[in-house]
């Protein structure tokens, strides 16, 4: 059933809504766990939309294996999806500081408090992220390192390459899943692919790790795929590579890949003189994570990540 969970009357005489598609089995009993799957903070992060949209159609697929409610919020940054803005275009605010806003607020903080008072009571909540325009991300799971074990454990079923645990003085106090964790109700951020781009075989993982999180909770019965012991990394198991010059960033290497350290991970070229003007080295024998999509770079920019440690 498509809803409403929030509408702004705009200046231009428009209105914006933010809409979810709650999917709730035939026979309610009254005790079922619900889960919520977010995508669309971002506008230029199209590969949540693809994720949400299979989720749906599978499950009207095989309708009669849903024991849960799975309530799906596609677009809740409407304006940045039509314009294709990380921000919302009519106030260049990041809609990912806002939370968990305020009902007396402006839009943003409106429409924020209105979606945190949606989800609440939810078992899960999922928010689908595809990085940005310049780094292809693999599939994965980021979570702050005062993540409750029930957080770790759904996190384990997403079937992503990955658990990246940040340090928490680095995480966002304005985001959703910072909000709804503090809340206690588990929420986990997924990352893959790059913004403006649909990788299919990522989104495809991502989907089925939350078909798997969601029969783990016991919202759905059908069968799963998932992969065994995703490595959890922290932030002292990750190397950085940024580059030292300006130009065009040229890979060698593939995400996934595993490097040796000393390795040719890319280079720098400079279009004008037709030269190499920086080989970017691995530093670490590692899995490269993190990999450049767009080729323009300035001094400073970073260029790959790579898994080292004992994750080989």
């Amino acid at each position: 059933m498509i809803e409403t969970v929030v509408s702004v009357n705009l200046p231009v005489g428009e209105q914006l809504k933010i809409k979810k598609n709650s999917l709730t089995p035939d026979h309610i009993r009254g005790d079922e766990k619900r889960i919520c799957l977010v995508s669309g903070i971002y506008g230029d992060e199209l590969g949540g939309q693809y994720i949400c949209g299979e989720i749906i159609k599978r499950i009207k697929e095989d309708f009669s294996l849903l024991r849960g409610i799975v309530d799906v919020y596609p677009a809740i940054n409407p304006l940045g999806l039509d314009a294709r803005t990380r921000a919302v275009p009519t106030t260049n605010i990041d809609y990912s500081t806002v939370f968990p806003g305020d009902p007396n607020g402006g839009m943003e903080d409106y429409t924020a408090a209105r979606l945190v008072e949606d989800i609440k009571g939810a078992a899960c909540c999922i928010d689908i992220h595809s990085s940005n325009i310049f780094l292809q991300e693999v599939p994965q799971v980021r979570l702050n390192d005062d993540y409750s074990e029930e957080l770790l454990r759904l996190s384990k079923q997403m079937n992503t390459d990955l658990v990246w645990i940040h340090p928490s003085a680095s995480v966002n106090e304005g985001s959703l899943a910072y909000t709804m964790n503090h809340m206690g109700i588990p929420t986990l951020v997924t990352e893959s692919g790059a913004a403006f781009r649909i990788k299919y075989d990522f989104c495809e993982q991502i989907i089925d790790g939350i078909f798997a999180v969601m029969k783990e909770l016991g919202i759905w019965e059908g069968e799963i795929r998932v992969k065994d012991n995703v490595p959890i990394v922290k932030e002292n198991e990750i190397y950085y590579m940024n580059c030292e010059s300006s130009g065009l960033f040229v890979s060698h290497r593939n995400l996934l890949d595993h490097v040796r350290e000393g390795e040719i991970i890319g280079t720098i070229t400079n279009p004008l003189l037709g030269a190499v003007e920086e080989e970017i080295i691995a530093p670490t024998d590692g899995i490269i994570m993190t990999l450049r999509e767009h080729p323009g770079v300035a001094e400073g920019s970073l260029v790959a990540r790579i898994i080292g440690g004992s994750h080989l």
